[in-house]
């Protein structure tokens, strides 16, 4: 009976489960990822037997996240795989542009399907001053994600930089890919497949950087963002009014910590795992707080979806309005970032978020020969102080940006705002510091190791890499241990898993 009992449970574990998505940070992820990397590294050389097993377990965690919706993805990476296949065989332009224009339709049929069905009636609602109820319709985690990956492949093809995959199962595993098939990054054809034909080698320092980035990425989502996130900043930002502008202004800036650090979290160990299965992904974050310039911020801010967006959108754009010269660069960054905030969300703040970063880095084209000579008038040209000016003013633009990103109604961000400009009370940082010492200090912490030297993080990895194998197990977990201690009993999942 018990035993009976106990298979039941581990069954029932082992189910799809709406409300428990299977998540780097969850136990059962590790215990289920270690059990995998024991018969992935037992079957060496056997590279169609290893490449087999990464495939199921890679099927399994989606499966584990999105349920029957899993089929998504295969019916993506079949289509997409063949259409890649046409492209490349027709040495006729018109039909591989008819091909092309194929492939976008399906991808974007299909993530238009599911993600922006409501919203589109919603908009029709809105103007025909009718009802529309929603249609019951399930998002699949990652499709954003996976769609891009999908055609990345595609362009590749059809641009003559990249041949297709001869096997289905090798696009398929990149499609499927389970680090990084839910938040990214979204990793390039041409990266990627060539890896799977390698024998996997994983060496000390590959060892070292992945229980580094394994442990950061859970002191980031575990211990700083969901902490911050569930104890501070979503009850601030449910009632702004009824909270003093230095409230306000702290969980603005906990609140664009909470999302760097669940998002780059959630990156820093899909890194580490895909490492331990001997696949190397693109870097997803570079400090981006540091960034002294709107355009700065998206060099080092999702640089996976930014690389993506100039390559494959802004770039064509540009070639094809250059006779408009600046106006046409104009136009580019415009239509490059209403796509970018379309992407992240169905809602009319993720739109304007995306719009708000255009126009930023519309201004700035204009004014960039003016802010020079500005510079060099001043002496401040080249100087720290020029830098530091610009990045507390880029820092800023990005908070007010990420308000924005945040708030369904635009109430919201102008409560919140107004009790900033309104009803500072700047004393009331005092009883804030003494009532709520630990979310001061892990916001305060969060930043402090931001805005360190890049080669603070490179001398902990060095470190990490020249402990013996048993020293990096206890090191992760401790790690794990500690970040169980700030864990909530409801598990938070990734904020980017909406998009």
């Amino acid at each position: 009976m018990f035993s009976s009992f106990s298979i039941e449970k581990i069954f029932s574990l082992l189910k799809y489960d709406q409300n428990d998505p299977l998540i780097f940070s969850t136990s059962l992820f590790l215990i289920l990822f270690f059990v995998f990397l024991v018969f992935y590294n037992l079957l060496g050389k056997n590279k169609n037997a290893r490449i087999f097993l990464l495939i199921v377990f890679s099927f399994y965690f989606y499966y584990k996240s999105a349920g029957v919706y899993f089929l998504v993805p295969i019916a993506s990476a079949v289509v997409n795989f063949y259409i890649g296949k046409w492209i490349s065989a027709n040495e006729k332009f018109l039909y591989k542009r008819l091909l092309l224009f194929l492939a976008l339709v399906v991808n974007i049929a299909l993530l238009g399907y599911f993600k922006y069905t409501n919203f589109i009636l919603q908009i029709i609602g809105d103007i025909s001053g009718g009802q529309v109820t929603p249609l019951a319709i399930f998002l699949p985690i990652g499709i954003s994600f996976y769609t891009f990956k999908a055609l990345n492949y595609i362009f590749d093809i059809y641009y003559d930089t990249l041949k297709p995959s001869a096997s289905l199962r090798d696009f398929s595993l990149y499609i499927f890919f389970f680090p990084n098939i839910l938040m990214g990054p979204i990793d390039r054809a041409a990266d990627f497949l060539p890896q799977i034909e390698r024998e996997p080698f994983i060496s000390k320092e590959d060892i070292g950087r992945a229980v580094f980035l394994i442990s950061l990425g859970l002191i980031k989502k575990v211990v700083i963002a969901d902490y911050i996130g569930l104890n501070f900043v979503d009850r601030i930002f449910d009632f702004p009014l009824r909270y003093t502008g230095v409230e306000n202004l702290l969980a603005v800036y906990g609140y664009i910590l909470q999302i760097y650090c669940d998002f780059s979290g959630y990156t820093d160990m899909a890194i580490g795992v895909a490492l331990l299965t001997g696949f190397k992904l693109m870097d997803n974050f570079n400090y981006p707080f540091k960034a002294t310039s709107i355009a700065d911020f998206w060099r080092r801010w999702h640089i996976s979806l930014s690389k993506w967006l100039l390559d494959y959108l802004f770039k064509p754009v540009q070639i094809s309005s250059r006779g408009l010269k600046i106006f046409g660069n104009v136009l580019a960054l415009v239509v490059t970032f209403f796509v970018c905030g379309l992407w992240h969300g169905a809602g009319w703040n993720f739109i304007l978020w995306g719009v708000f970063h255009g126009t930023l880095m519309s201004i700035s084209l204009f004014f960039k020969k003016p802010k020079e000579r500005l510079y060099k008038f001043l002496k401040i040209h080249d100087t720290k102080f020029l830098k530091f000016l610009q990045t507390v003013i880029t820092f800023h633009l990005v908070a007010v940006s990420f308000l924005i990103f945040r708030s369904h109604e635009m109430q919201n961000v102008t409560d919140t705002l107004s009790q900033i400009f309104n009803f500072f009370h700047a004393e009331v940082f005092v009883q804030f510091a003494e009532k709520l010492p630990l979310i001061l200090g892990l916001i305060t912490v969060g930043y402090f190791f931001h805005f360190m030297p890049a080669s603070l993080g490179q001398r902990i990895q060095k470190i990490i890499t020249s402990m013996p194998l048993p020293a990096k197990v206890l090191f992760l977990v401790i790690v794990i241990w500690l970040a169980a201690q700030f864990k909530s009993a409801d598990i938070q999942p990734f904020i980017y898993f909406q998009f």
